[in-house]
């Protein structure tokens, strides 16, 4: 078969998109199987209709992707014949106690941080964080996590470190449900509908005052307490 008999020329723009998502087909669809040497840029810039530096860009994303690997003086190789899987898959994916501990590890440090970084506008969202968490104890189970994940959210963003931040973003969602599940499978807010009330005021107060290892160990507390429910749910 002519390695790239099935490939046509493109519309025009976005002709990065579209050579990518051509070039993907030719692996996916077995036309260049694992180990397969592909044709050179101007080949497939000649076959596809494009300039070279559209096909560079397109096997640059296949490679990030993990399906090629560029091997120097030797040309560009098919390495897989799927996507690794993105990262929130794979957070999904993976089982919620491993992802708890990582969250851990992330939370603690933005605690710590956020000790020493809050301002003065901080710490009015921290604050009505607590009150919409206290708030959210007379409803439902996914309203009050709701509410308890946009607290730890506010002490993360306290600590001014965008990629903390992003990295909270990834991992809440992987959480919500199963921290939903486990406060109706354990029923943890059956006798006390405010559960974990007096260590997250722990924390925020630690934040307040500015006192970063306090704030540390209060997260690091709280955390470990819900990590233990997990492992045993």
């Amino acid at each position: 078969m002519n390695p790239v008999s099935s490939l046509g020329p493109l519309r025009p723009s976005p002709l990065v998109e579209q050579a990518t998502s051509h070039l993907r087909a030719q692996i996916t669809e077995g036309h260049w199987s694992v180990g397969t040497k592909i044709p050179g840029e101007t080949t497939l810039a000649k076959t596809l209709g494009v300039g070279r530096s559209t096909v560079r860009e397109a096997v640059r994303t296949l490679a990030t992707l993990g399906l090629l690997q560029s091997r120097q003086g030797a040309g560009v190789f098919v390495i897989a014949d799927h996507e690794a899987e993105e990262w929130p898959v794979r957070l999904r994916r993976a089982a919620v106690a491993d992802v708890y501990e990582v969250r851990m590890l992330i939370e603690v440090q933005a605690a710590r941080l956020a000790a020493g970084r809050r301002t003065d506008e901080d710490l009015v969202v921290l604050d009505a964080a607590l009150t919409a968490r206290r708030t959210a104890g007379a409803g439902a189970d996914g309203a009050f996590v709701d509410a308890d994940i946009a607290l730890h959210r506010a002490v993360v963003t306290a600590a001014h470190n965008p990629v903390l931040t992003d990295l909270f973003g990834e991992f809440a969602p992987a959480l919500r449900q199963a921290l939903i599940d486990l406060v109706e499978l354990l029923g943890l807010r059956r006798e006390d509908p405010h559960h974990g009330d007096a260590a997250h005021q722990a924390l925020i107060t630690a934040v307040v005052a500015g006192d970063a290892e306090s704030a540390a160990r209060a997260a690091q507390a709280e955390l470990e307490q819900t990590l233990a429910h997990l492992r045993k749910a």
